[in-house]
């Protein structure tokens, strides 16, 4: 079993789901809810050990009931706590987000910017031996401190590169794979168009460059051009949580020696299944599942 670092934000979702987003200041009712776990570290690390992994999660919480929630449900779904770090007197983080008929979300998050963002226990000595990395990019301190042990240790080092994604410019340099979202890329380079924006991006980094594209798939350059592995056709229910399973499925596969193509694959029938599925982070799939789709069952 291939042991998967990640290190990230984590947090409470409060979902509300609606037929769509709400535009005036009034009252609007629910058509279904959840309380779920979420964040991207975090929903990564889910999606590794439903996937077959061994996910183990470095973040940062509060002292408060927010933050017991978050690791209690973290433990449900087997995911190793050691490298959390609560702070006392400071609050943990939660969003409340819209789901349109659609599945496009709306996001609104609280973090305490006054929590210590350091992440200086993520030395050699307390992280033990894993497979692959991967970081996001909402705790740059924390990517960082991870894609430099990564690299010294020789594993792939994977950056979930959404957007801004400058605020972790340090970890972007040390990765040995930046996935983008659209977003984040265009961000990162200033350009529209998704080739041009890739290969300004592979010029500026030292590591495998590609961009996830919602139900376009996933493109990346080989061979002097851009390669791309197209998504799995599947009814959108909700999109929420599907970039960070996507993460998570393709550090573990990089974890267990697949080949980016391979890797990419997988984690697009992954993440693909979670869209079919309500409630973030709790539609994502087991490995039988992604496998069945993969084999068209």
């Amino acid at each position: 079993m291939a042991r998967i670092v990640t290190a990230g934000v984590a947090v409470i979702d409060f979902l509300m789901h609606l037929d769509e987003m709400p535009s005036r200041p009034e009252k609007y009712r629910a058509r279904d809810a959840a309380i779920v776990g979420g964040g991207g570290g975090a929903n990564s690390a889910v999606a590794i050990a439903r996937l077959g992994g061994e996910a183990m999660l470095a973040t940062r919480l509060g002292d408060d009931a927010i933050g017991t929630m978050i690791l209690d449900g973290l433990a449900t779904e087997g995911v190793d706590c050691r490298l959390v770090k609560r702070f006392a007197g400071r609050r943990s983080s939660f969003s409340s987000i819209f789901i349109d008929a659609a599945g496009e979300r709306q996001i609104v998050n609280y973090r305490d910017l006054d929590m210590d963002f350091g992440a200086d226990w993520l030395e050699e000595a307390a992280v033990p031996a894993f497979d692959a990395a991967l970081a996001d990019t909402r705790w740059p301190q924390g990517a960082a401190a991870l894609m430099r042990l990564a690299r010294v240790r020789g594993k792939p080092g994977v950056i979930d590169a959404e957007a801004p994604v400058m605020e972790a410019a340090d970890a972007l340099g040390l990765c040995s794979h930046a996935a983008f979202s659209a977003q984040g890329l265009r961000d990162f380079t200033g350009k529209k168009a998704l080739d041009e924006a890739l290969g300004k991006a592979a010029a500026r980094l030292d590591a495998f460059v590609c961009v996830t594209d919602g139900g376009r798939g996933t493109f990346w350059l080989e061979k002097g051009g851009i390669a791309h592995e197209p998504a799995p056709k599947v009814t959108v229910v909700d999109t929420l949580g599907a970039g960070d399973v996507w993460h998570g499925a393709f550090a573990l596969m990089l974890g267990e020696g697949k080949d980016t193509r391979t890797a990419i694959r997988f984690a697009n029938a992954a993440a693909s299944l979670k869209c079919t599925r309500f409630g973030g982070r709790e539609g994502a799939p087991d490995r039988a599942a992604v496998e069945r789709l993969m084999a068209g069952t």
